[in-house]
């Protein structure tokens, strides 16, 4: 039996997708929402603590984000986890055009909707999270037939069975969390792109050719400026760079990082407290 180490986090005020965003950055299983708390999930061989949660939270207090919190920890059994966990996901619409249904859901699509099937285990990327939905929106705008992509980070596989599914040829998912190979594989399978979708445990590091298309990567902004110099090495000349996964608080920095390599700032979209940034690889002319 798998036992799961469960923190019951309350806040004040109550802001679910800035606490479950930062909670990110620690190695959790999953993060569910509830009507005025979240709990986070960490198996535990995980090295999550309480103490770590409460580093994160203080910086909230510190930037006057959050006034207090407290965090109560349980243990829980496995089939109880996916339990709360199913209970947690809905449809979602992320556009007039896209949707996210979990497998375990019944859904009547509707003409010209594309419906993304997703199991999202225990990854990170169940297109509830504002970043998803973020980039989910700006790939419908930018994938163009044809395209070969990278997925930095790509947790359930969702952004990149996205891409496929809206026209690009080729993707490379990777992410250097071993459970989300068997993840974005089942997720691959379950939405027909299979054949066309690459996936990797590891990071940048680790995928070969400079040829992308389209670069995306909703991650944190910590590593997002630690791997600027890779990702200029893998997209192409006028290729499009989509970073997710950051606060408005980010933009400056991360525009003044990735500017220096040669990329040039083309688009912002926001949602609440929460912002994706589409940059040009030394192109000063809209994207075809």
């Amino acid at each position: 039996m798998i036992f799961f180490n469960t923190f019951k986090i309350n806040s004040t005020p109550f802001r679910p997708d800035i606490i479950s965003g930062i909670l990110w950055e620690l190695e959790l299983d999953g993060v569910a929402e509830e009507e005025n708390f979240i709990i986070a999930y960490a198996s535990e061989e995980k090295d999550v603590t309480s103490e770590k949660i409460e580093l994160l939270l203080n910086k909230l207090i510190t930037e006057g984000i959050l006034e207090k919190f407290s965090i109560e920890k349980e243990i829980l059994e496995n089939k109880n986890w996916n339990e709360i966990w199913e209970k947690s996901r809905e449809v979602i619409h992320v556009s007039d055009k896209i949707v996210i249904k979990p497998t375990f859901k019944d859904y009547n699509s509707k003409t010209g909707e594309l419906v993304l099937s997703i199991d999202p285990k225990m990854s990170f990327g169940t297109g509830e999270h504002q970043t998803t939905q973020l980039v989910l929106q700006l790939l419908e705008k930018y994938i163009k037939p044809g395209m070969k992509i990278l997925d930095v980070g790509a947790g359930t596989g969702i952004l990149a069975i996205a891409a496929l599914r809206l026209g690009a040829a080729k993707a490379f998912a990777v992410d250097n969390d071993e459970c989300c190979y068997d993840n974005c594989k089942e997720n691959a399978e379950l939405n027909g792109v299979s054949s066309s979708m690459e996936i990797i445990t590891g990071d940048i590091k680790n995928i070969e050719g400079e040829d992308f298309d389209l670069v995306l990567a909703n991650i944190q902004k910590n590593i997002l400026q630690q791997i600027a110099g890779e990702i200029k090495k893998k997209i192409i000349s006028n290729g499009i760079l989509i970073l997710s996964g950051l606060l408005e608080a980010d933009e400056e920095e991360i525009k003044k990082n990735y500017s220096g390599l040669g990329f040039t700032f083309w688009e912002k979209a926001v949602k609440d407290e929460w912002i994706s940034l589409v940059f040009i690889n030394k192109s000063q002319t809209v994207p075809d």
